[in-house]
C-alpha cells in the first residue's frame, strides 16, 4: 500500500511540474521586437574578472562587435588576478580599434561583509557612473555575446518596461561530463525560477542568471545599488528580488549569447554547484531534509517503483519516468543533446542531490562559498 502511496504522489508531482509550472521546460524565449528609440541609449558594461586570461579577450571582443545603435563602454575590474588578465582585455580592445571604449579598474581588497564579485561589481559600477549610463550590463569574463544581443536586452527594456532583463547564456557543453550534467543543471533551474513567473508581476518569485543581466542605472540606484545585496553568493537573484519589489523583472534562455567556460571533468562541475547549492536553502538544516526527500521522491523514487511487486505501484512508476523525460526532452534539444539522455535524468539527480549535501558538509566544515581561492562568508539577504 505504501508504495502505491508513493507512486501517485510521483505521478501528481510530475502532473504539476508539466502542467501547472509555469511551463519552464518548454525553454521560452522571444525575440524582443526593436525599438525605434534605441540609438539614444546609453549601456556601460561592467565586467569582473580575477584570472580570466583564458577568456576575457573574446568576451570583450564580443562586446565591441555589438549591433548596437546606441553607445557602449565596457568597464573591467581586475580583481587582484595573478595573470595578465587586464593586458588581454586591453588586448581585445586595441585589436577593435576601441580601446578607448575600455576602462580597466584595479580592484581594491574585499573589506568585511562582501562577497569578491559583488565588490568587484560595486567598484565597476562606480567607475560606470560618472558616464551616466541609461543601463548597466553585469555580464562575466566567460561571456561572448551574441552580436544582437545588447541590441534586443535594450528593446525588451524599452518597449514592455522592465527594469532588469537576464539570459540564461548558452552553457558549454562538449565534453561528456557537461554533456551529461550540464543540460540538467540549466532544467533544474528554470524549474525553480520559471520565465513566466518570473515575468509575472503578480507572483513575487524573482530569479536571474548572472553571467547576463542589464539593469536600468535609475533602478539598480532606487534599491540602494550594489551594497543592498553585498554579502549574497547567489547574487543574480538577490538581485532579481530586489528589483521585482520595485519593478519588473524577466528572465529567459538564450542560444546566440554562450558560456566559454569549460568544465571538462566531473570535478569542476561539481565545485561549480557546491559553492551555492547549500546558501539556496538558506543554509538551513531543515530545508537541506526536506529537499533531499522531495528530489528523491520526485526522480528517484519512479524508476525504483518499477522494481515493486504491486502493478499500480509499478504503472505510477513508469508514468513519472516518462513524464520526467517527456520534460527534459526540450533543454536537451536545445543543448543538441542525444535525447537518450532523458531517461538517466533519475540518475543525474543523483549526482545533484549528493553536490547539495556536499555544499552542507563544506559549510558545517567553515568552508562554504569557496570560489577563485576565496572563502565568501554569507550575510542574510536584506529586505
Amino acid at each position: 500500500m505504501a508504495t502505491i502511496v508513493i507512486g501517485a504522489a510521483t505521478v501528481a508531482i510530475w502532473v504539476y511540474l508539466l502542467f501547472f509550472r509555469g511551463g519552464f521546460w518548454w525553454l521560452p524565449y522571444r525575440r524582443a521586437p526593436v525599438a525605434a528609440r534605441i540609438g539614444g541609449r546609453s549601456v556601460v558594461a561592467v565586467i569582473p574578472a580575477r584570472d580570466e586570461l583564458a577568456v576575457i579577450g573574446r568576451a570583450v571582443a564580443s562586446l565591441l562587435a555589438q549591433e548596437f545603435s546606441g553607445s557602449l563602454h565596457i568597464v573591467v575590474v581586475d580583481d587582484q588576478s595573478g595573470d595578465a588578465t587586464a593586458g588581454a582585455a586591453l588586448a581585445a580592445a586595441t585589436a577593435a580599434r576601441a580601446a578607448e571604449r575600455l576602462t580597466i579598474c584595479r580592484g581594491k581588497p574585499v573589506p568585511p561583509g562582501w562577497t569578491g564579485k559583488l565588490w568587484a561589481l560595486r567598484q565597476g559600477v562606480e567607475a560606470a557612473q560618472s558616464m551616466r549610463p541609461d543601463y548597466l550590463l553585469l555580464t562575466d569574463a566567460d561571456i561572448v555575446h551574441g552580436a544582437g544581443n545588447l541590441r534586443e536586452l535594450v528593446s525588451r527594456c524599452e518597449t514592455e518596461g522592465y527594469d532588469l532583463v537576464s539570459l540564461m547564456v548558452r552553457l558549454h557543453c562538449r565534453s561528456f561530463w557537461e554533456k551529461l550534467l550540464i543540460p540538467a543543471f540549466v532544467f533544474f533551474f528554470f524549474k525553480l525560477y520559471p520565465p513566466r513567473w518570473v515575468a509575472d508581476p503578480s507572483r513575487r518569485i524573482a530569479g536571474a542568471a548572472g553571467g547576463c543581466m542589464l539593469i536600468r542605472a535609475s533602478t539598480l540606484d532606487r534599491i540602494g545599488g550594489i551594497d543592498s545585496i553585498r554579502g549574497q553568493i547567489i547574487d543574480d537573484c538577490a538581485l532579481a528580488r530586489r528589483v521585482k519589489s520595485v519593478g519588473k523583472v524577466w528572465l529567459g534562455p538564450s542560444g546566440q549569447t554562450v558560456s566559454i567556460r569549460e568544465y571538462r571533468a566531473l570535478r569542476p562541475i561539481w565545485d561549480m554547484v557546491v559553492r551555492s547549492a547549500f546558501a539556496q536553502l538558506d543554509y538551513s538544516a531543515v530545508m537541506l531534509v526536506l529537499t533531499v526527500a522531495g528530489l528523491a521522491l520526485t526522480y528517484l523514487a519512479p524508476p525504483l517503483l518499477l522494481l515493486s511487486a504491486e502493478p499500480a505501484a509499478m504503472l505510477c512508476g513508469g508514468i513519472a519516468w516518462l513524464g520526467m523525460a517527456i520534460a527534459f526532452l526540450p533543454t536537451l534539444r536545445a543543448y543538441e543533446g542525444r535525447l537518450g539522455i532523458a531517461p538517466l535524468l533519475p540518475l543525474i539527480a543523483v549526482f545533484y542531490v549528493a553536490a547539495t549535501i556536499g555544499s552542507a558538509v563544506l559549510f558545517w566544515r567553515g568552508r562554504g562559498g569557496y570560489w577563485k581561492g576565496r572563502f565568501q562568508a554569507p550575510a542574510p539577504d536584506r529586505p
